[in-house]
């Protein structure tokens, strides 16, 4: 037996562990006690680790399509010549701009996957690079731009006086918008946070685990966030709780604001969000009183109606309440991958996010160096110049995760060419003409890349491979280094070209990668589990110039807010005249034993076979059903069958409910096997976020009934 230091990659959360391995195999995973920021924390998706490395069903060889559903073995090599073969004769009939790769949340967790797939695109002229960033938050992109933003940061969890959290629940996503809140257990970060005398206010249709931390908790109607986050900046400008010096010298068109918002009175608001007024009141009040705090929003509000104004109020909340950081004082998140910027106490001026490509469809167009994954299925089925004919995707799923299910199997199947790099066969696998392996998070060198912006304190972290791949496996930078190479295009890192490297491994794609590191790469890889106090980021003064101010009450805004008091509930847009035969909301749900359609299929966490279709006790009474029993829901766009469960913490009218399970057959005999999939509910059609492109996918109007088989 033997021990190596490594960092879970299951998530974004990088929590350090020990690897216990045994003949070549890990057989165990624990939390690094000693580590000064996780104090040996791990969650029950990272322990699995073992069962994933190991799993007998796991791809450890290419596969090429021969024909229908039949694949056979093919050695790596092989499949990338055979693949560039492909791809140089679909760029000659089509152009460059014909081949696209989407990187899902999978291949998030490794530093090198995102760098080397766009620096590949580069290389063969194409600028179709999607991402999971524009499913399900992308207003976290184009709102700050959008409104401005504070070049120093808005204020941190840690030394937070009060939190609002608008739909997310870091008990068990282990994400938080508000930086410094990850790191050890969730539950001891809110103890301890609690007991320093924090204050805190959820909003959420559901009262969630860290509901039950709340001073205030409001349990809205899903899909009302922007006219409840309304009426709480109408109680706060309207009584005069926000920093008027403040805004006086950054914010632009205050006055605005407030007369958008001032149609959103308390009765309204209460009524129609279906909470307590006095509840209303206590919230602004309790935030404005702060002194240091911030608000912010997860995917439950960033994937429902009207998601990139709900993003933009958030904003305007912690602006006219002054939650920045002012001179002199500690930005703790290290942001040691990053280059070094100045991080000065102003306004970084509003600008358009989406100085991308043009799609052409629905009028929008690339934003944050990506493309909307949302339009690639119509970019995909559109004949047409631009068309994209060849996919590659690296660590995703889109049969399960991108909105309307049908239309994303049409255009997967309509492609020439379509590869996916996964170590499972997934619904999108399934489809593919080849499907390389990876290497596994334990089988590569890396760094916490995302973490990287939300350590509550200036660490750092690197990890080697602590174990050797067993089989024919590339990771992702292999796979788009070796069709380059093939291709004779280059690969321009920041580094350097990673052509110009004979045999480069993950250090040297590392080094290229995050070469204007404010850290140096060499130092991070001696610099391992450690808090580097004297490297945290201090606000700087203001340029004295600087006559930057946020944008908080533009037309579009304000147009936009007028659109939402003029809605009789959230979903209208969905729904139009029938929206009485859609009375539920069905809302996204995180669960403890899944990543998105991660998980499900190791022993260790599979106790839950199904999505189950949580509701509360008497709705389930009111249409007949009983908890395990069949229900039938169904959106404006589609129905699918799901599995009933009572829960008495759900509000009325809701049905909360996983994303990612299921298959792509669009049949549900086995949905208490492998549940059902919601993205079949939602469609890109209407609805859709102007800015962004962002489908509906939370608080979905939907109808519930009993089951019935034979109903047909």
């Amino acid at each position: 037996m033997e021990t190596a230091r490594s960092f879970c990659r299951v998530c974004h959360a990088a929590c350090p562990i020990d690897v216990d391995i045994e003949a070549g195999r890990v057989v165990a995973i624990r939390g690094v006690r000693e580590d000064p920021l996780f104090e040996g924390y791990t969650c029950i998706k990272g322990r699995q680790l073992p069962d994933q490395m190991h799993h007998p069903d796991r791809l450890r060889f290419a596969l090429r399509r021969v024909q229908g559903a039949q694949f056979e073995p093919v050695a790596s090599a092989t499949a990338l010549d055979e693949i560039a073969d492909r791809l140089r004769a679909t760029i000659e009939r089509h152009g460059p701009g014909s081949v696209a790769v989407y990187t899902g949340t999978g291949a998030y967790q490794n530093s090198t996957s995102v760098p080397t797939a766009r620096a590949f695109l580069r290389g063969v002229g194409s600028r179709s690079f999607y991402t999971s960033l524009t499913i399900d938050q992308p207003a976290k992109a184009t709102a700050p731009a959008r409104a401005g933003d504070w070049e120093a940061g808005f204020h941190e969890f840690t030394g937070a006086d009060v939190l609002m959290a608008v739909g997310y629940n870091p008990m068990v996503s282990g994400y938080g918008p508000a930086t410094g809140l990850q790191g050890t257990n969730p539950f001891t970060v809110m103890r301890r946070a609690k007991q320093r005398g924090m204050h805190l206010v959820v909003i959420d249709p559901r009262r969630t685990e860290l509901a039950e931390f709340a001073d205030v908790f409001l349990q809205l109607r899903p899909g009302e966030d922007p006219t409840l986050l309304a009426g709480i900046i109408n109680v706060i400008l309207s009584e005069g709780l926000h920093d008027a010096e403040f805004c006086a010298r950054w914010v632009a068109n205050l006055d605005a604001l407030a007369d958008g918002v001032r149609p959103f009175e308390i009765g309204y608001v209460a009524d129609r969000c279906g909470v307590d007024a006095d509840d209303i009141v206590a919230a602004a009040r309790l935030f404005a009183a702060g002194p240091r705090g911030c608000a912010g929003t997860g995917t439950g509000p960033s994937m429902a109606p009207h998601s990139s104004l709900t993003e933009h109020l958030v904003i305007a909340l912690n602006v006219v309440c002054a939650r920045v950081n002012q001179p002199g004082d500690t930005i703790g998140t290290p942001r040691f991958l990053l280059p070094e910027n100045p991080r000065r106490a102003q306004v970084v001026a509003p600008r358009d996010a989406r100085t991308g490509r043009p799609h052409r469809v629905r009028g929008l167009r690339g934003y944050a160096g990506e493309m909307v994954t949302s339009a690639l299925a119509d970019e995909i089925l559109m004949p047409g110049e631009g068309q994209v004919r060849a996919l590659i995707v690296s660590g995703g799923n889109p049969a399960l995760a991108w909105p309307d299910q049908a239309h994303t199997m049409r255009a997967l199947r309509d492609l020439e060419l379509l590869v996916v790099l996964d170590h499972r066969m997934t619904p999108t696998a399934e489809a593919a003409d080849y499907v390389i392996a990876p290497r596994l998070s334990l089988e590569r060198a890396d760094v916490p890349h995302l973490m990287d912006m939300w350590f509550s304190a200036p660490y750092s972290n690197y990890t080697d491979a602590v174990i050797a791949a067993s089989g024919d496996v590339l990771t992702e930078w292999e796979v788009f280094a070796g069709l380059a190479r093939r291709l004779s295009t280059p690969m321009h890192l920041p580094g350097g070209d990673l052509m110009e490297i004979p045999e480069p491994d993950d250090h040297d794609v590392i080094g290229l990668a995050y070469a204007h590191a404010r850290m140096p790469i060499s130092a991070m890889r001696e610099a391992r589990g450690v808090v580097h106090a004297d490297r945290a980021a201090v606000a700087a003064p203001a340029d004295p110039g600087c006559d930057a101010r946020f944008a908080l009450g533009d037309d579009d805004v304000i147009a936009e807010i007028a659109d939402v008091r003029a809605e009789t509930t959230a979903g209208q847009v969905l729904t139009g005249a029938d929206a009485d035969a859609y009375p539920f909301r069905l809302v996204s749900r995180r669960l403890k034993t899944a990543l998105n359609s991660l998980g499900r299929e190791l022993p260790g966490l599979a106790k839950a076979t199904t999505n189950a279709a949580y509701m509360h006790p008497d709705d389930l009474h009111e249409i007949g059903v009983a908890a395990e029993d069949l229900i039938e829901i169904s959106s404006p766009h589609a129905s699918l069958i799901a599995v009933a469960a009572a829960a008495p913490d759900v509000r009325r009218g809701v049905v909360s409910m996983a994303h990612g399970w299921g298959d792509a057959t669009g049949e549900d005999a086995k949905v208490r096997d492998i549940g059902a999939p919601t993205n079949r509910l939602v469609t890109t059609a209407h609805g859709y976020d102007a800015i962004t492109g962002m489908a509906v996918q939370s608080a979905i109007p939907v109808s519930v009934t009993a089951y019935v088989a034979d109903r047909a």
